[in-house]
């Protein structure tokens, strides 16, 4: 094959990516801002918007546990094809309307985000080990401007539409499939004897300090997807308003993951960051909160940055604590598997909290005690130290392939 039709193919290979990330979020940001919509037209209570914000994180997790057999099964190439269909038919499902619809959607849609989740940053450092920094950065950044355009346009697209909110949420569905139909050529199965574990790591206490970080700062985010828009409009913000703070929230989560993940790695260790950034955040949701409504698109940068700086903190706690790169997959299964099962607690008791006291203190005050939490788990794995998926005496993780065998490359046309 020509240099000039390798560089191609790998172009379109990292535009196939780059498109299958940016509808890794929308399913997720999208029902925030019309949960007051959904609640007067369903009838659903608080505690029913609480589980209905909790039950993606919670899928997000069990898909997590869901990728290491399917990768075995078919190969991460085709397991993506297989994320993005489940996705597509998620949001499509949600747009039948009524509770059941809704949440099985959702459900269904977090599941295939959960499977691309693991999936796509493997295959970046798989077919893109020469630029993975600059793919990563790519990755991230696409993945937050998708979840930005889902929180802003979903007020604007049910107003345009007129069919509510059922056709505001399933409309996501089309830049899923064009997604998926882009990934087909490169869907291929291949043999793989290998697959993310956490094994030894489960027995090491760096491993859980990392993993309860993961989780908390998740916790976080999760918060905001489901309940800033909400919370805005309680401080007397219109639906469309509250979703345009909320996605200039997540808009700044882009340049936060960057810049933090890039500073904190150069560190000796990561103590000061996981103090500053989960202690900003906090600062910045109080303000919002609580705040001079002069304050508010300040805060909302504020709060973007820190929540994209701990989701990048998070990924970097990932591959600066292990010991080579089978245990960054071991633990990254680990970390996002357990973390985000864990995580969905956060939105729940938030909502829970919000319907028992009737208004925005009391949530406030928790999302500023899960900060602190993060920030004192945090402190425990952010020393220099590493750990490792190597069974003492047993083969080398080194000489382990990160998560399965080289397939054939589709960058390479073989």
């Amino acid at each position: 094959m020509s240099s000039e039709r390798a560089i191609a193919n790998r172009f379109l290979l990292g535009l196939a990516l780059m498109l299958v990330a940016f509808n890794l979020r929308p399913a997720l940001s999208t029902v925030g801002p019309l949960l007051a919509t959904i609640r007067d037209g369903t009838g659903l209570g608080a505690g029913g918007a609480a589980i209905l914000t909790t039950l993606p994180v919670l899928c997000l997790g069990i898909a997590c546990a869901l990728a290491a057999p399917l990768i075995r099964r078919i190969g991460p190439d085709l397991a993506v094809l297989a994320g993005s269909t489940i996705l597509v038919a998620g949001l499509t499902l949600r747009g039948f309307g009524g509770l059941v619809p809704l949440f099985a959607g959702t459900a269904l849609a977090a599941i295939g985000i959960g499977l691309d989740n693991v999936l796509l940053p493997a295959l970046v450092k798989r077919d893109f080990s020469g630029n993975g920094g600059l793919m990563t950065g790519l990755y991230t950044m696409t993945l937050c401007l998708g979840a930005a355009a889902g929180a802003g346009a979903s007020v604007p697209v049910e107003h345009a539409l007129g069919g509510g909110w059922p056709s505001a949420l399933a409309v996501w569905s089309l830049p899923a499939l064009a997604a998926a139909f882009v990934w087909v050529p490169f869907a291929r199965r291949t043999a793989s004897t290998a697959a993310p574990s956490a094994g030894r790591l489960l027995r090491d206490p760096l491993a859980w300090w990392v993993t309860g970080f993961m989780g908390l700062q998740s916790s976080l985010a999760y918060i905001l997807f489901g309940w800033l828009p909400l919370l805005l409009q309680g401080r007397g913000l219109t639906p469309l308003n509250a979703g345009l703070y909320a996605s200039l929230a997540t808009l700044v989560q882009a340049p936060g993951a960057l810049l933090v993940a890039m500073l904190a790695a150069r560190a000796r260790d990561q103590r000061a960051w996981i103090v500053a950034i989960p202690g900003l955040t906090a600062a910045a949701f109080l303000v919002l909160a609580l705040g001079a409504e002069s304050l508010r698109i300040p805060a909302a940068c504020a709060l973007g940055f820190g929540i994209g700086g701990c989701f990048g903190l998070g990924l970097t706690l990932i591959v600066l604590r292990a010991a080579d790169a089978a245990s960054a997959a071991g633990l990254s299964a680990m970390a996002q598997g357990i973390g985000y099962t864990g995580a969905c607690l956060g939105p729940l008791i938030f909502g829970l909290a919000h319907e028992v006291t009737g208004g925005w203190g009391a949530p406030t005050a928790l999302f500023a005690g899960i900060a602190v939490a993060a920030i004192l788990i945090g402190l425990a794995a952010g020393r220099d130290r590493k750990v490792s998926a190597a069974e003492p005496g047993g083969l080398d993780a080194a000489s382990q392939p990160p998560m399965s065998l080289q397939p054939a490359n589709p960058a390479s046309g073989s």
